[in-house]
């Protein structure tokens, strides 16, 4: 049984959607980042960058268990492993890892600069606002773009490209962005939202979700120094 040590964020639901679609039978272990129980040394074994998600495979590769951190790295790993939400069409796998490359190099780390500089850095620097913004925005327009052309943004297919891509996009409202000002996203994320699996995946440890404003604690262990900490 897959372990998935993870939290309810848009990299944790990627690895939970993902868990869900091709129905591998896995077991989470919560690691509360706000907490900070992503120091703790149980964790740091598996993933040193103290980041989630990580998961355990105790049949990894020559059926030796595997640690693996990296939401992407993650995807395309239970992908090839299953044989399943990878295109097997050359053109289209290619595509398929270039919209992952896309999610993983510009839109989670914009949206997620975005996220810290206009709604949890104390100083509000209108500088950062204004550039994350923007950037936002653009990737938006890059995806609408990509989405009038097809489906699904391998193509045809729907994909581990859509899976990466999809939890950053849903709550727009989070980024000041309407999604019906981009109509061929808006399709793509009401799709994608309608999918059994997909659901699922979303719920997973949705009631460890914080709510409400952030505690000195919180705020220490995900923008603080301890971080920065040697380990």
């Amino acid at each position: 049984m897959i372990e998935a040590w993870t939290w309810p964020t848009p990299n944790g639901h990627k690895v939970h959607i993902m868990l869900e679609e091709i129905g591998l039978p896995y077991r989470v272990i919560p690691i509360n980042i706000g907490a900070g129980d992503q120091f703790k040394p149980e964790f740091l074994a598996i993933n040193p960058n103290h980041r989630i998600p990580a998961i355990v495979d105790p049949e990894g590769p020559g059926g030796k268990r595997f640690n693996l951190f990296e939401s992407g790295a993650i995807l395309v790993y239970l992908a090839e492993k299953t044989g399943k939400l990878i295109p097997k069409d050359p053109a289209a796998r290619y595509l398929s890892l270039q919209w992952l490359m896309f999610q993983m190099g510009g839109v989670g780390p914009m949206f997620g600069q975005y996220n810290h500089f206009a709604n949890y850095a104390v100083e509000k620097i209108p500088y950062a606002i204004a550039r994350y913004t923007n950037e936002v925005k653009r990737l938006h327009r890059v995806l609408d773009h990509r989405l009038e052309e097809a489906p699904y943004l391998a193509g045809e297919e729907y994909s581990i490209a859509d899976i990466a891509t999809f939890p950053w996009v849903r709550n727009p409202e989070r980024r000041g962005i309407d999604l019906a000002d981009y109509p061929a996203v808006k399709g793509w994320h009401d799709r994608i939202a309608a999918r059994p699996a997909v659901v699922r995946g979303v719920a997973v440890l949705a009631e460890h979700q914080r709510r409400g404003p952030m505690s000195a604690e919180q705020r220490e262990n995900l923008f603080g120094q301890t971080q920065f900490a040697a380990r």
